[in-house]
């Protein structure tokens, strides 16, 4: 068997043998192996505690303390066993009963109580205590700590992998704590259940002696006495030591290297100390009485480390600024130069009046933010950059800037104190105009204590946050293709590799680049389609890379792949509305159609162009008034540079080809054919 397999079932055997060892009676070689067992592990125990560098380095001594406990009580069972039927329980507890006794019954009964009482009420109660104060404090700073990680990531200070990083370590910090604080109850009942052994020992073996064995009660008390008080300490030297490892644990909480070296470094950094304390230590020799010789080797030995420690040089005033100097780079080094040259893909600049929204305690922007990125991922399948929110004393009062690579993407109000109440009747309302960013309607900015008062008014009242994280999601929207970069493309590949290894191996780096996928990802993108379905888009694409790598075709490839899933993003209620082209148009423009290096291109005059994107929009516009979402339908060869010409005219009139339509269960329902262009060119 394996080494790894061995390590795996070790723990789960122990346990159960552990159980076994409390029904059925062991020899006593085998308890005395067990016993010495015992003693070793505990020891071990402390001494990992000592040298480990974080208690998170140790974090199994919660459920190791639970196990040892128990085995120590099973030792205890078992000891008790044999006392009380045998009244021999091997070599080990006779060693210790007798060397602690020494000849004397009252000395070893005074030893071990003492030993107790230091076991419970100095060790373990104080381990107890720390552990318990520890828990609370760790989960009381748990919600600190999570958000100067999210501050961390969203200033782009660090990467979405070192967040992950560290907040699962804050999370193992308080479940570590939170099991130090229970695993101690553990050590404070097995302290107690020695104890009612240790009595039930002796009782019962003094019992058992006079009335069974027919020993004179003397020799009851001293020979079950004896095996109680060995049987204590073997079970109470391991209780101790792991009471003072749960100790040490639980009080390691500034250091971050083992405790020796912490010890030293820390006892021997001033060294003024040590000389008093050297001193005072042979001054007591002249009190009468005093034995010197022992006052004169230690004071000496902490004199002799005095001399030793180097004294800490002071550093003046321009000594600390030079040595920040050098720890900084320097204003024109490269590196400097390059974090201040750093242009965040994505930026949210906020006014100094507006820095309230992303502080934990006012404000919720930052969690917004957190969860508009989800939603992004879920909805387009782009994984949205880290957005870095700071402050601008550039921007006017009250307004805040969305920037993508520098640039401004959208600007807004957002005042503080007031929010954005929406609809008419508002002129009763104290407060200043204000429009919504993303669609565009006319509002008023009120104080936010007459919120209540707006939404009696038949208005609709949106948070300042609201507000920003709404447009915020929309540049992110019409500027996906933007912020899918080629890092972003590489690494949706690779998890798709991970699912799908055949489907990556195939596409690339053999038929397509990544920067060639990059492009056809962002066409797509930029004509609002999603592409979470990466899998049938690299289907798609590997096929048709296979005849030809002209971008347009291998665009047209991938929207044909998804094109139920395109048509359903403009089907309600099961139904499609459609504007088609004239037959005559459509051929005409197939036949004009012309290709060029930025795509193909329809060679036709202004005036026809003009009349097309004219009548398509009022055909548009008209279904949009009456609550319709309209497409406009094409053969697949004219879909993009009808599209194009579209744009080009200011409406962005979504164009779809029959391929994509015809893969959609929805009702098709024709509203309008695009005629004129054709007819007036005739």
């Amino acid at each position: 068997m394996k080494k790894q397999s061995l390590s795996k079932f070790a723990v789960p055997v122990g346990v159960v043998g552990i159980i076994i060892m409390m029904v059925v009676p062991l020899p006593t070689f085998l308890l005395d192996l067990l016993i010495a067992v015992n003693i070793t592990a505990a020891l071990l125990t402390l001494l990992i505690s000592m040298f480990v560098q974080k208690p998170l380095d140790f974090a199994v001594f919660p459920a190791l303390l639970l196990v040892m406990t128990l085995f120590r009580l099973a030792l205890n069972i078992s000891a008790t066993r044999l006392v009380l039927r045998d009244g021999d329980a091997g070599k080990v507890i006779h060693a210790f009963g007798s060397f602690v006794v020494g000849g004397n019954l009252v000395i070893g009964l005074v030893i071990f109580s003492i030993l107790v009482i230091v076991q419970m009420i100095v060790v373990t109660k104080g381990a107890e205590r720390v552990a318990e104060v520890g828990a609370r404090f760790t989960l009381d700073a748990m919600p600190g700590k999570q958000m100067a990680i999210d501050a961390d990531l969203n200033a782009g200070l660090i990467d979405e992998s070192e967040a992950r990083k560290r907040r699962a370590e804050v999370s193992s910090e308080a479940d570590f704590y939170g099991a130090m604080d229970g695993g101690s109850k553990f050590v404070k009942g097995d302290a107690i259940a020695a104890i009612i052994i240790t009595v039930i020992n002796l009782v019962g073996g003094f019992a058992i002696g006079i009335m069974q064995a027919g020993m004179a009660p003397v020799d009851a008390m001293n020979h079950y006495s004896m095996l109680s008080i060995g049987d204590g300490l073997v079970s109470q030297i391991p209780a101790l030591l792991l009471s003072v490892a749960t100790g040490l644990i639980v009080t390691r909480s500034a250091t971050s290297g083992d405790m020796g070296s912490s010890v030293t470094t820390q006892l021997s950094q001033n060294k003024l100390a040590l000389r008093i304390g050297g001193g005072a230590a042979l001054a007591l020799c002249v009190i009468p009485g005093l034995p010197k010789l022992p006052f004169l080797l230690v004071g000496g030995a902490v004199l002799a480390i005095a001399q030793r420690v180097k004294e800490p040089v002071p550093e003046t005033a321009e000594e600390a600024i030079a040595a920040e100097a050098v720890d900084m780079p320097a204003p024109d080094s490269p590196e400097q130069l390059l974090g201040e040259m750093r242009i965040d893909p994505l930026e949210l600049a906020l006014a100094p009046d507006l820095v309230d929204l992303v502080d934990a305690s006012s404000g919720d922007l930052l969690d917004r933010v957190r969860a508009l990125r989800r939603k992004m991922a879920m909805e387009l399948g782009v994984i949205m950059p880290p957005v870095r929110t700071r402050d601008d004393l550039d921007l006017p009062l009250s307004s805040y800037a969305i920037r993508i690579s520098g640039v401004d993407a959208g600007t807004g109000q957002a005042p503080p104190g007031a929010v954005l109440a929406i609809g008419e009747g508002l002129q009763a309302l104290p407060g200043r105009a204000g429009v919504e960013p993303v669609f565009g309607l006319a509002g008023k900015w009120v104080p936010a204590e007459l919120h209540y008062q707006a939404e009696l008014s038949g208005a609709t009242v949106v948070d300042r946050a609201s507000v920003i994280i709404t447009h915020l999601a929309e540049i992110v929207r019409t500027n996906a293709s933007r912020l899918l970069g080629r890092e972003d493309v590489r690494a949706l590949t690779e998890m798709v590799k991970r699912t799908h290894p055949v489907v990556v191996e195939e596409l690339t780096p053999g038929l397509l680049s990544l920067g060639q996928i990059q492009k056809v990802l962002q066409a797509m993108l930029d004509e609002g389609v999603p592409i979470r379905d990466l899998v049938r888009i690299f289907e798609a694409l590997s096929l048709r890379a296979k005849s030809t790598n002209d971008h347009d075709s291998l665009v047209e490839a991938a929207r044909g792949a998804l094109g139920p899933a395109i048509a359903a993003q403009y089907t309600t209620a099961g139904r499609l509305t459609v504007i088609t082209l004239d037959p005559m148009l459509e051929q005409s423009l197939l036949e004009s159609l012309r290709p060029s290096d930025t795509g193909a291109f329809m060679a036709i005059d202004g005036m026809r162009a003009e009349a097309i994107v004219s009548e398509a929009s009022r055909l548009a516009e008209a279904a949009e008034q009456q609550g319709l979402n309209p497409v406009l339908a094409c053969s697949p060869q004219l879909r993009l540079p009808l599209m194009r010409l579209l744009r080009a005219g200011s409406r962005r009139v979504q164009v779809l080809s029959y391929s994509e339509i015809s893969g959609s269960t929805a009702q098709i329902e024709t509203i309008g054919v695009v005629n004129g262009a054709y007819a007036g060119a005739a």
